[in-house]
């Protein structure tokens, strides 16, 4: 079905650049604290003119509005500036993890083609990599050191710097695939689209957030951090930033403590090292007022030991890049809502305002409650498109309908549940099974800390089961005892055939497991 001719003939209309939620607070609070850092106190008024200063040095070597400029480091002060800077010149930033492989970073400059580089000294082999692969306008930029050159050099323009003017559709971001499964996609965000996920986050996720609060990173700014603090900006909230190279947890709540830190966002794996560690008990964290997690599917028992040391502030929403975590929403005392007698994990929440939920079937019908489909989603936090992708692009909508490959259902009420992935999913001696299941009864074991379960090649059934199983410290178990635990607990056809143990699952650079290495890894030790 093609979609309906608009009657109506607009004239090009006019958006607004992502770095006036910059412009504006500082204005508004040009004396309140921005960024915190270690002895870096930053307030709006600096971090503004320190914006400006690097938008005019960019202007000055000659970047061009709509190019492409990759940052790529840890998580500091001068991230922050660099990405309002590239903004305010009218330029599109594509952040990258700072723990890619140089191979992953050469990709991606092929893919996004950058004018210019601001790396830092732990990352000059990324650097290399991609003037390798793009030979860059201008020399990189640095957000470490001193003197020309370094990103913390430039703290005040010589001239008047204005955010650039932009246009509806216009190029704000480009966000990448994290590339567990396959190579890497880059999503093309706007800044018609990302002011609409500002204001979005603001009204479902943390509604009273405001200049008195503060917020604390431990997460790449790369990726979902970098989204989450859109919204601080935006109402003059400040943020902090551990000086850790990588997740302390001890640190981290002692910033909470003495920051006074009203909300943090997570990946559930970091959520689980920091509620599980013993730092937690000793320092305050009532100020918490939102923990906000997404990213994966959590665990139910994650989830409940989490609520057991916070208490009720947990928000969960459910949202892939190329929607910008814009699809759901589960509020702190919605975490109870039943799950369906058949769903053996609970809801990731309802529909964000402004935006719809629609599961579909192979020929995209939508299917009725309780019925199991693929997530499809409309609504403005829905991206423009991949970059340089036509046939990604033709794959991933289907009547307007932007397709998450994941499956789900949705009950009476409207919550979503995720029961898995599309791609997750295989098919054992002729029977549709998906991990997600077995991987919750799994970690209802007291003995298993983490599991991952997927589908590997077998010539008799076509796909077996098999687990891979990271214990409690301190534990032992059989595969054996494994088994008879799921035996009592789901249809004997959906328990793996085989179960390892091993010390830990390898992880991306954004915290996930990943999928792909896991099987990898298997077809080796099979081979």
């Amino acid at each position: 079905m093609s979609a309906p001719q608009n009657c109506l003939q607009s004239p090009p209309l006019k958006a607004v650049n992502l770095a006036q939620t910059l412009t504006q607070t500082a204005r508004r609070s040009p004396h309140g604290l921005a960024v915190i850092h270690g002895d870096v106190r930053w307030t709006w008024r600096e971090l503004d003119l320190r914006a400006s200063a690097l938008a005019e040095e960019l202007l000055e070597r000659g970047l061009q509005p709509h190019q492409c400029v990759m940052l790529d480091g840890p998580n500091s002060p001068e991230f922050i500036q660099a990405m309002f800077g590239v903004w305010r010149a009218g330029a599109v930033i594509a952040p990258v993890n700072s723990r890619l492989h140089a191979s992953d970073i050469a990709q991606l400059s092929e893919l996004c083609q950058p004018a210019v580089m601001i790396a830092h000294s732990t990352t000059e082999s990324h650097a290399q990599a991609s003037a390798d692969s793009v030979p860059f306008d201008q020399p990189t930029l640095w957000l470490d050191g001193e003197g020309e050159g370094s990103v913390g050099h430039y703290t005040e323009p010589v001239h008047t710097v204005r955010d650039y003017p932009v246009w509806r559709g216009d190029h704000a971001w480009y966000f990448f695939t994290s590339g567990t499964s396959g190579r890497s996609k880059a999503s093309v965000l706007t800044h018609d689209q990302m002011g609409f996920v500002v204001t979005n986050h603001l009204a479902d996720l943390m509604a009273d957030t405001g200049d008195t609060h503060r917020s604390i990173v431990v997460a790449p700014l790369s990726h979902g951090a970098g989204i989450h603090m859109l919204p601080q900006v935006a109402r003059g909230a400040a943020t902090v930033i551990p000086t850790s190279s990588g997740l302390a947890p001890a640190e981290v709540w002692e910033l909470v403590e003495r920051e006074r830190v009203t909300n943090i966002f997570v990946v559930p794996t970091i959520l689980k090292r920091l509620v599980e560690d013993s730092s937690v008990e000793k320092y305050d964290h009532s100020t918490l007022r939102y923990v906000i997690y997404a990213g994966a599917p959590m665990p139910n028992a994650d989830t409940r030991r989490a609520r057991q040391v916070l208490g009720d502030v947990l928000v969960q929403y459910y949202g892939l890049g190329e929607v910008t975590g814009n699809i759901t929403v589960l509020p702190p005392h919605h975490h109870d809502h039943p799950s369906p007698p058949e769903v053996p994990f609970s809801t990731c929440g309802y529909p964000r305002t402004g935006m719809q939920i629609s599961v579909q079937d192979d020929k995209g019908k939508e299917v009725p409650s309780l019925c199991t489909g693929e997530i499809c989603v409309a609504g403005p936090a829905v991206f423009s498109g991949y970059l340089n992708n036509e046939q990604a692009n033709a794959e991933s909508f289907r009547d307007g309908w932007f397709r998450t490959g994941d499956i789900g259902l949705v009950d009476e009420h409207g919550y979503l549940f995720i029961t898995g992935r599309v791609s997750d999913m295989y098919i054992s001696g002729g029977s549709n099974i998906h991990p997600r299941e077995i991987e919750e009864k799994i970690l209802d074991h007291p003995a298993v800390k983490e599991v991952l379960v997927l589908g590997m090649p077998d010539p008799e059934w076509g796909e077996i089961g098999a687990a891979v199983c990271v214990l409690e410290p301190g534990v032992t178990v059989q595969e054996d005892e494994i088994r008879d635990w799921l035996k009592t607990r789901m249809a004997r056809y959906k328990v793996p055939r085989s179960i390892r143990f091993w010390d830990e699952l390898p992880r991306s650079g954004y915290g996930k497991i990943v999928r792909r290495t896991v099987r990898e890894m298997l077809l080796e030790q099979t081979a």
